[in-house]
């Protein structure tokens, strides 16, 4: 009696929430939503609390639609009328294309998907998710698990060994580690298994059992077919653009040590006049406006955000084709190359065959990567992000430096795999010529960390102007250069006790 008494002093609540909400502006609460958070304000208050703070449970699509452009927040041009004048609610959004979501299921007489999907927000937000396919985040998935050389590469970090005949063996794959690590952020492909039937506080229903589920990871195969997760920087379900415009949102993946860019972000200028004065700045604003709404960027800044002069003339355009204002691929490969023509990899070989867009010298495989006029291009919109703070003096030796770490690195790269490979040659280590997995031995682990961490680190702290000592001591060239000796020892001692070796 009590819960039917909360469940119906609940929906007076809501009824007088469809003619104005807490914040005094008219709504409209669908009835679909209506009933959805009748149930589940009580199962999950949190939840709910989240999406009671967004803009999405106070706003209709078609009060958005009015707004001037530069102050839109939705990109469709329409919107169906059924979506149009109801605010954005549960039932608006899981229960979208239900049809093509093989994780919909029937639920208290609603058709409802489990996960909504880049394509289902793509409902008002067409243009963001039109971009984040071609971005090659959208593509983190495939890019990992059908990359051979990186599937070694996980094999050799994620799995269980044992040891026989004093040798450590591989053990086999384990999903679970693999969702909780690499697919973490990459992300997992979710697939429905079947279902299964729960007893629930409002008894017994049955859910569909999705096989890689959670996961928010950026290149998440979805049930509909989608790749990506909005939810990876808007997260559920206050989707808050501030969120997404703060540097913790992006440090849940890009932390290092390979990815290094909230390190040497935390360590850079920027990093300290945010610190110092961030808790004054606007991040709710559309358009962002510079020198007024912030004082220095974070990651959204320079990489996505619709940046504006206090006049409103457009410095930089909004964007979710997070390389566009990017000319190098910097991390996650042996060698700094720029960026590749197609966000999709799997068609990438160099001349060895190799799933890398250059060869083991460095040198680009120039059908796979952007040309030089496109490096331009790219270079230019993040110039002018730069120089709406900086003189075009100080954005131009940035950019000169950049070049030069990024061809240092890359030489120091190259000896390491010259010696590395004169390992294998000589049987030291059992790698490429023989067919075998490049990561699983001293040798290879030496050189991997050169380019992995300690380059990466170095060209992360010249990108991002991130402070001299992260790119020397902390990460960067020093230890790159200890790991070169290190793994020119090997081979010398190697090759010492092998010439030792009586001849037959």
């Amino acid at each position: 009696m009590k819960k039917l008494l909360s469940r119906l002093m609940f929906s007076v609540f809501l009824f007088l929430a469809t003619v104005f909400n807490v914040y005094g502006q008219e709504t409209a609460l669908s009835s679909a939503t209506e009933e959805c958070l009748g149930c589940h304000r009580e199962l999950h208050p949190g939840l709910v609390a989240s999406w009671e703070k967004s803009r999405h449970s106070r706003t209709t699509p078609a009060a958005a639609l009015v707004k001037a452009a530069i102050s839109r927040r939705v990109s469709s041009d329409s919107i169906d009328k059924s979506l149009r004048d109801v605010v954005v609610g549960c039932y608006e959004c899981h229960s979208l294309r239900a049809d093509l979501h093989a994780d919909s299921f029937e639920h208290n007489g609603y058709r409802i998907n489990v996960i909504v999907s880049p394509k289902d927000c793509a409902t008002c937000h067409s243009v963001e998710a039109d971009q984040y396919s071609k971005n090659i985040m959208s593509h983190a998935y495939g890019n990992l698990v059908d990359n051979s050389l990186y599937r070694d590469m996980t094999a050799a970090v994620n799995n269980n060994y044992h040891r026989k005949d004093k040798d450590l063996v591989l053990g086999g794959t384990d999903k679970k580690t693999e969702y909780e690590s690499c697919l973490y952020c990459h992300g997992t492909k979710v697939e429905v298994k079947g279902s299964a039937t729960r007893q629930t506080a409002f008894g017994e229903l049955t859910f569909p059992v999705l096989e890689g589920w959670p996961n928010q990871g950026v290149g998440r195969i979805n049930p509909d077919g989608s790749k990506g997760a909005c939810t990876s920087c808007h997260s559920r379900h206050e989707f808050s653009i501030e969120m997404a415009r703060k540097p913790y949102t992006c440090s849940e993946c890009h932390k290092g040590p390979d990815v290094p860019a909230y390190k040497v972000y935390e360590v850079s200028k920027h990093g300290n006049i945010f610190h110092s004065l961030g808790k004054d700045y606007n991040f709710d604003n559309v358009p962002w406006v510079v020198g007024k709404d912030f004082t220095a960027p974070t990651c959204a800044t320079c990489h996505a955000s619709l940046l504006v002069t206090p006049e409103q003339k457009v410095i930089a355009e909004r964007t979710h084709q997070f390389n566009d204002r990017l000319a190098w691929r910097l991390f996650g490969v042996p060698y700094a190359h720029p960026h590749p023509v197609h966000a999709d990899l799997k068609d990438v070989r160099n001349s060895q065959g190799l799933p890398l867009a250059a060869e083991m010298n460095g040198t680009p495989v120039a059908k796979h990567v952007i040309d030089k006029a496109e490096q331009d291009l790219r270079n230019t919109r993040m110039k002018a992000v730069c120089s709406s703070c900086h003189s075009t003096e100080w954005s131009e030796e940035h950019f000169r430096r950049l070049d030069n770490t990024i061809a240092r690195t890359n030489d120091i790269t190259h000896e390491a795999t010259k010696i590395l490979m004169d390992i294998w040659e000589g049987g030291y280590a059992r790698g490429l010529p023989q067919g075998a997995s490049i990561f699983d031995e001293e040798a290879e682990r030496m050189w991997t960390s050169i380019w992995l961490f300690y380059a990466n680190s170095t060209r992360f702290a010249s990108a991002m102007a991130g402070g001299g000592d992260y790119g020397v001591f902390a990460d960067g060239r020093y230890q790159t250069t200890e790991q070169l000796y290190r793994l020119n020892d090997y081979l010398k001692l190697h090759e010492s006790l092998d010439s030792k070796v009586p001849k037959k």
